[in-house]
């Protein structure tokens, strides 16, 4: 995974509450077993119509916005617990989603998957939406070092909470295998330790 310290970036609004796994990567694409490809298809029902055709009004279809930063509404990543739909959103380039609420089993496949999920209270998120409304280019900072994110049209700032494990795995883009092969010498260390005591 890429290692991640600070990020800004404009952002793509999603107001959209309640959003589940099923309508971030529906069910139909859960076959394959290699995560290559899932981005094209992230939002696939709301992207596009029956005949194949984008769907205009669609937030990923409007180039007014672009970003490496979702912001959605309210609980989302609900329902199924399937690892795909951090797939889809990874895949199709975002490293942070911003919401008031994640279902806690998308947002561990999403740490899992090097896409850092942002818990902000509502008022902030509201505080998003609208610079977004009136600045289609407005930006905001992720730092993972001080755990702040903020909101760059009016300077408002808030601190996220984050598992130490996980933040630690993102700042220096390990996966949980890359970290235990960077405790190797502990671990070998401490075996050498443990046999001569016994």
């Amino acid at each position: 995974m890429e290692k991640f310290t600070t990020l800004t970036s404009s952002i793509v609004p999603l107001p959209i509450e309640n959003v589940d796994t099923d309508q971030i990567i529906p069910a139909r694409f859960l076959k394959a077993t290699s995560k290559e490809g899932f981005g094209d298809n992230l939002f696939r029902d709301w992207r596009y119509d029956s005949n194949n055709l984008p769907i205009k009004d669609f937030v990923l279809n409007n180039p007014t916005y672009s970003g490496s930063i979702l912001v959605a509404g309210k609980n989302f990543g609900s329902g199924s617990s399937r690892e795909h739909a951090a797939w889809a959103v990874a895949g199709y380039g975002f490293k942070v989603v911003v919401s008031s609420f994640f279902a806690d089993i998308f947002k561990n496949n999403s740490l899992n998957n090097g896409v850092l999920p942002v818990v902000v209270s509502e008022d902030f998120l509201a505080g998003i939406f609208a610079a977004v409304q009136v600045n289609p280019s407005a930006t905001l900072t992720v730092n993972l070092v001080v755990q702040t994110i903020t909101n760059n049209s009016n300077g408002a700032s808030e601190s996220f909470q984050i598992n130490d494990y996980k933040r630690n795995c993102l700042l220096n883009g390990y996966d949980d295998i890359d970290f235990l092969l960077s405790n190797k010498e502990k671990i070998e260390n401490w075996e050498k330790s443990s046999s001569a005591a016994e």
